[in-house]
């Protein structure tokens, strides 16, 4: 558990919120940028169609398997200093990918990347959980910070999209060092010093299982999007990593200091929290992959154009999550504000079923993005909030960790099944014989409708989450983490006896 010392003023409060968000979005908006980045990179470094999913594939594997063991990290090490360590470590990775003379050194940054990103982003979430413990402000940072989550991938089309088109792919990388080193400024002068006063030993059985489980479920549907669902070796890889991961369940139930304290996870309200973001990730991914595709390969959109053409959803998930989610949260409470942006997300993403071969920008995709973006907003501020809601200190970095997995598998598994019943679609569609392009453009635009109405019905799937599972209403959902156990009452807002700074230095020396 972390002592924390006195709390930070409001000003510097907010101050360390901006640089909990740099580093959240450089570790979202990453994913997309890469994408964006992808052709250039493949004609740059030579390598065929049949490699260049590992250059996403690596990054996944590595972030989604690590991601407890770096929230358990944070918890026992204390989350500014893993917070920076991810930081400096995921810099030098995208280094290491942006000057890559080869294929085999830009998989491995980009692992290397992930893993960093493992410990970075459950860093950035227990910090703003532990950071603000009023409700009324928790519900507002939570909602700047579901903006981010949010928005990220957005930003990521459109900043890849500028460096691609006017430097070079290996600048979607190396951009990364300039966002690190603002986030470590602000890192040294704003973020509080905190330090664990209790480390208990690392559950090692835990780790292994769940990382190998969750290794194995993130390649299986990677797997199974290049190689079918059919392919055995596909079920071969989910079925182990599921068998590892009920292994790992049985493990934590009799561990004294688990990887994972059952306790995070079987409370009802975090439980639909984690259930509504694990199928956003299926919903998101839908709108990113398959919009792009529509736009570059339909409408004929330069790489630029395409990031421009998204810009609406960042301003319109921030309009949901900070603007209007964080005031309604305290109001509603999480189970109606998850539950009605669920069904408004659903809802844009309908709208995109009047897409045609030559649909307006401005009549069709503009309206389908507002809507999708103030929807996912009011799910991103509440689901986050409740899914950190009442967790204890020392399992601050955990339940972030567990947001950000659910996240990340979430997001494995709409790649791979959005992709299947994309292709599905295509071939369905096609004529026998030799078709004609005016076919295959109908082919294509099949898919497409396919591929949004399963993402759609994945978000009715958030709305129902919320509704049914999620109990909690008012500000309930916006309550601050409770204190350690064993600690005084009035630990978040005092000086707990014998804590330490980062720097190992009682804070009553200071």
């Amino acid at each position: 558990m972390s002592s924390p010392t006195a709390p930070p003023a409001r000003d510097q409060r907010w101050r360390a919120l901006v640089v909990i968000g740099i580093a959240q979005t450089m570790v979202v908006l990453d994913a997309t940028i890469v994408n964006i980045a992808l052709p250039s990179a493949q004609a740059d470094l030579g390598f065929g169609d049949d490699q260049r999913q590992w250059v996403v594939t690596a990054y996944s594997l590595a972030f989604g398997s690590l991601l407890l063991l770096g929230g358990r990290l944070s918890d026992l090490f204390g989350r500014r200093r893993t917070f920076v360590v991810g930081l400096v470590g995921f810099a030098v990775a995208s280094a290491l990918g942006g000057i890559a003379a080869d294929f085999p050194l830009l998989v491995a940054a980009r692992a290397l990347q992930g893993a960093f990103g493992a410990l970075l982003a459950p860093s950035a979430l227990s910090l703003l959980t532990t950071t603000f413990t009023d409700p009324r402000e928790r519900g507002k940072a939570f909602g700047i910070f579901g903006a981010l989550s949010g928005s990220g991938g957005a930003i990521g089309l459109l900043l890849g999209g500028v460096l691609t088109e006017y430097t070079s792919w290996r600048w979607c990388l190396l951009v990364n060092l300039v966002i690190a080193a603002v986030a470590l400024v602000g890192a040294a002068v704003y973020l509080p010093r905190t330090a664990p006063t209790y480390r208990p030993s690392i559950d090692w059985a835990g780790v292994v299982t769940a990382s190998a489980g969750l290794f194995l479920v993130v390649y299986g549907f990677a797997h199974a999007e290049t190689d079918g669902w059919g392919d055995p070796l596909t079920a071969v890889l989910l079925a182990a990593g599921v068998a590892l991961l009920v292994v790992f369940v049985l493990v934590q139930r009799r561990v004294a200091h688990p990887l994972l304290p059952l306790r995070v996870v079987l409370d009802r309200d975090r439980g639909g929290a984690f259930l509504s973001i694990a199928l956003v990730g299926i919903g998101m991914f839908g709108i990113f992959l398959f919009l792009t595709y529509y736009l570059q390969q339909t409408l004929g959109y330069s790489s630029l154009r395409t990031g421009v053409a998204f810009l609406p959803m960042p301003f319109s998930i921030s309009l949901g999550a900070a603007l209007v989610g964080a005031r309604l949260l305290p109001r509603v409470g999480a189970r109606v504000q998850i539950a009605g942006g669920g069904l408004v997300g659903a809802t844009g993403l309908l709208l995109l079923q009047r897409l045609d071969v030559d649909s307006s920008y401005a009549g069709t995709v503009l309206p389908g993005l507002v809507v999708i973006g103030f929807g996912m907003g009011l799910v991103f501020s509440a689901a986050m909030a409740t899914a950190t809601a009442g967790v204890d200190r020392q399992d601050a970095g955990v339940a972030s960790a567990t947001v950000s997995t659910m996240q990340q598998v979430g997001g494995s598994i709409g790649t791979a099944l959005l992709s299947s019943l994309y292709a599905s679609a295509v071939a369905r569609s096609l004529p026998d014989g030799q078709p004609s392009p005016e076919d295959v453009a109908e082919a294509t635009l099949t898919g497409y409708h396919t591929a949004f109405a399963a993402s759609a019905v994945a978000l009715l799937g958030v709305a129902l989450a919320g509704g049914l599972v999620v109990r909690r209403r008012a500000t309930a959902a916006t309550a601050p983490a409770t204190a350690p156990a064993g600690a005084p009452a009035d630990a978040p807002t005092g000086t707990a006896a014998g804590s330490r700074d980062d720097d190992g230095v009682p804070t009553g020396s200071r």
